[in-house]
This record gives C-alpha cells, structure tokens and sequence, in this order.
C-alpha cells in the first residue's frame, strides 16, 4: 500500500483527522486542534517580547490586494477566488433546472471582492502601508491566518486548507536579513526540544511555468527561501513545517511600503506549518497523546 495512503488511512481509522470526500480538506478532531493550541503557544515563548504587534487574518482577503501581491503571475495553479451568485429571479430558476438535471451551474457564478489567503503575511502589507513611513525600529508583527492552496493530495501534510502561524519583519535589509537568521536557529531548537528529526536546506517556491523554474532557480541560488524539513509522510521525501523567507524589498514596492529616509522596506518572514507541525508530532510519538515522551509534553502542555 502507498506510504502516503498508509498514514492518512491511520489518522482516519485513530479519528485524528475525518474524512471528507474531498483530497486534503479533513475535518479535525479536538486532539488534533489542542496539540495545534499547544504548540502555538511554545511558538510564542520564542522572541515574544520582540513581537510589536499581533494579528489573526480570516480566511479571504481583499480582491485588490491579491492582485498587488502577484500571486497569480508565479502561482497561479495554486490560488483560489470566490464567487457567487448575482442574478436574478429568472436566473435563479435556471439555476434550479441545472442542479435538478445534474448539469452545472457555476458558470453562473460572478468573482467577488474576495480572494481566498494564500500566505498568512499577505494581508498585513497593505495595513502597514496604510500607517505611512515606517519607524526606524520598522515593525515586527505575529500573524495567524488560515490559507488555501489549490494542491488536492493524499499526502496528510499537503492539505488545501491549512493555518499558518507567521512572525513578519519589516525594516532595513540589515534588520530583516538578521531576523531571518536568528529564527532559523530558533526553529532548529524547537525541534530538538519537541524530539523531531529535522534538517534545514534552501529551497524554492513552486514558480509556474518556464519562467517560474529560472525564477526558482535564481531564489535558491540567492538563498531567500530555507526550509526546516521533518520527515512527516515519507523519509524518503520530508515534509517543509517551517519556511524562512527574505522577499527583499519586493513587497515594500508593491505595497508601498517606506521606511522613514523614503526608501522601499524590506521584509522577512519565518512560517509555521501548524497541521504539518502537529502531524510531525503525530508521526514521530504516536497517536496517544499521553505516552508521549515526557519533555515533549513538557515544553508543550508545561
């Protein structure tokens, strides 16, 4: 039986995660959402008193923001809109006639103002930018949102609808670049005191096309993009539960973001992959949340 099926058929039959017909969209059990609760807040005993604020994002997010990030020009295999129905009475029953015979009827659907989040820290750039030049001590921001990313999979860790849990930095090339540094060494010692099995390798967002794969190219080999690795699904190819990511000043230009001197800030970001995190857990103690070891429950439920 494929290894990928083998673990999402026994975190089905464990109740741990529930089925529901559609490839990476699960219902999720308490345990399952209080092992998540648990590790957000060890996430947040790391470098919480540098954090300058806190925000928690819904799921969609402005139409006209989606857009300025360019999301659909590097992913747009991966992004999800909503749309609704906007007719009238007599559209309605055509509507009717559609799902009475079967047939479809979403081509009756019109896009709305909305686009569905697809990286947590997206929906913070435009609020900073609205707030005018930013302070010499920049800004330094912990986000919490749920994201969808087209990508139906049996894989267990590959899900479409997913919460990210994100430390933002915004400021110079210097302050960013060293925020960057010091959560990789951060991510490093969490896994070491949650006793997973990890490694950290540069690597590349999933560009689409031709000109995506020079583009991944060139962010690997300029090292803006790290991944923490845990072997969650496979050993053979492991699972990314943490990203840490410089853009540079590309969002600072997008959104208009300036630092006081005028100049275009620069942002970073560390991302914490909450379900891939607790599915590490998951994989590597068991499903018995009880018997695991004891300083992992330790740093986790203190």
């Amino acid at each position: 039986m494929d290894a990928q099926v083998s673990f999402l058929d026994q975190l089905f039959n464990q109740r741990i995660l529930h089925d529901s017909g559609v490839d990476g969209l699960y219902a999720r059990s308490a345990v399952f959402e209080e092992v998540i609760s648990q590790f957000e807040e060890f996430a947040l005993a790391f470098g919480r008193h540098e954090i300058s604020e806190a925000m928690v994002f819904p799921p969609g997010m402005p139409m006209a923001d989606f857009e300025t990030s360019g999301y659909m020009k590097s992913f747009p295999q991966l992004a999800g809109t909503v749309h609704a129905f906007c007719g009238s009475d007599h559209d309605h029953a055509g509507l009717l006639q559609c799902l009475a015979a079967g047939d479809d009827w979403t081509d009756q659907q019109k896009a709305t103002e909305v686009a569905l989040t697809p990286a947590a820290c997206y929906p913070l750039y435009p609020i900073l930018a609205k707030r005018g030049p930013m302070p010499e001590t920049g800004a330094y921001v912990a986000l919490q949102s749920y994201c969808f990313r087209h990508e139906p999979s049996k894989d267990p860790a590959r899900m479409q609808m997913f919460r990210q849990r994100e430390y933002v930095r915004v400021g110079t090339a210097e302050q960013t670049m060293a925020f960057r540094e010091t959560w990789k060494q951060r991510g490093q010692e969490m896994m070491r005191i949650l006793e997973l099995p990890h490694e950290v390798d540069a690597a590349n967002d999933p560009f689409f096309g031709r000109a995506g794969r020079m583009m991944g190219a060139s962010q690997r080999e300029q090292e803006l993009k790290f991944e923490l690795l845990v072997p969650v699904n496979s050993t053979a190819s492991p699972t990314a539960c943490m990203s840490f990511n410089y853009h540079m000043d590309n969002f600072g230009k997008a959104w208009n973001i300036r630092l006081a001197d005028g100049s275009p800030a620069h942002t970073a970001c560390v991302g914490f992959g909450l379900e891939r995190l607790a599915l590490a857990l998951f994989r590597h103690h068991g499903f018995e949340v009880d018997a695991w070891p004891s300083g992992v429950r330790k740093a986790l439920w203190g």
